[in-house]
């Protein structure tokens, strides 16, 4: 099968495609004949030698979501049969035309949608719903503070608060702002004109918000913090600014507030299953009747995969890029 794999580290421009094996499914596993898979950030630190697979695999295959059909079961695999079309997340191995992983960890695509569409869904809206409710505690009514609104997670984040009913306010750049706008955000802040502690002291007449989904790190934590309701929680999903190097962890205290770093890569399969199932029995209905949806910004096939992460690397895009895989 046709697959990129990473032999070294550096430029996009280290990215190969090879012909390697189809991989065999375990008696658990389902094998996936990938119809297409979506750029992460992840996939740029992999591709550097920053983030590497935490499991062993035979090659360095990036990818960590997709959608395709179901090629062939495991003897103990029997909740898909050959044929069904399926998605998921999975620890590497997307930039593939084939790719097994656990049946129970497999999710149906969204009835209607198309496999391709149904690729750039996988991670970032596990990630968006795992750090706003299920660690985050967002709640109807609340309100959260997401950075990088227009980004795979931060579009997928308005959405959810849109349709749970909770208040949401992102950060984006100018270029960028009415797209955050239109998928519903209740306030966006452009961060290169405006403090965005000040912008929700502003919006929310001093009392904050319950929950910050943070994927830049730096200097935002201290005003995340700033930012927190009593008892507030800031979920780090991310550090693409770099460490906090001023933060001082006594400015949690009077708020009683938390912070938690969370990422799903590293995840045991069990809870990566866990996590899967719930959001398919929460959020799929909201898929199906179009309440959700992925924000694509560009396509690429799998042959240009080399610009695809140019692209991505410029930060130009608004919502997912997805990787055209089956041909």
């Amino acid at each position: 099968m046709r697959a990129v794999v990473l032999t070294e580290f550096g430029e996009p421009d280290v990215l190969r495609i090879a012909d390697i094996g189809v991989p065999t499914p375990a008696d658990d596993e389902v094998l996936v004949k990938v119809a297409a898979t979506a750029l992460n950030r992840a996939d740029l630190l992999q591709r550097r030698g920053l983030y590497p697979n935490p499991f062993a695999a035979e090659h360095n295959v990036p990818g960590m979501e997709f959608a395709g059909t179901v090629a062939a079961a495991g003897r103990h695999a029997t909740r898909w049969k050959t044929g069904d079309q399926v998605m998921g997340i999975v620890s590497g191995g997307a930039y593939a035309e084939y790719l097994t992983i656990p049946a129970d960890q497999a999710m149906r695509t969204p009835r209607g949608m198309a496999l391709v569409d149904a690729a750039a869904i996988p991670e970032v809206f596990i990630t968006a719903w795992d750090a706003l409710v299920l660690q985050g505690g967002l709640t109807p009514g609340g309100r959260a503070l997401v950075h990088a609104g227009a980004s795979g997670v931060g579009t997928a984040a308005i959405q959810i608060c849109r349709a749970m009913g909770a208040w949401i306010a992102v950060t984006c750049s100018t270029n960028k702002v009415q797209a955050c706008h239109d998928l519903g955000a209740n306030l966006v802040i452009d961060y290169s004109k405006d403090d965005f502690a000040t912008a929700i002291a502003q919006a929310t007449n001093g009392k904050g918000v319950d929950v910050v989904l943070d994927v830049i790190g730096g200097d935002y934590t201290v005003r995340n913090v700033a930012c927190l309701a009593l008892k507030g929680r800031i979920i780090q999903v991310g550090t693409m600014a770099g460490p906090s190097t001023n933060f001082n962890v006594a400015s949690l205290m009077p708020k009683r507030a938390s912070i938690t770093g969370t990422v799903l890569r590293p995840r045991p399969p069990a809870e990566k299953i866990a996590v899967s199932r719930a959001f398919a029995e929460a959020l799929l209905p909201d898929f199906d009747a179009g309440v959700l949806k992925p924000v694509i910004d560009t396509r690429f096939t799998l042959d240009q995969i080399v610009e695809a992460h140019r692209h991505m690397e410029a930060n130009a895009n608004i919502g997912k890029i997805v990787i055209t895989v089956a041909q």
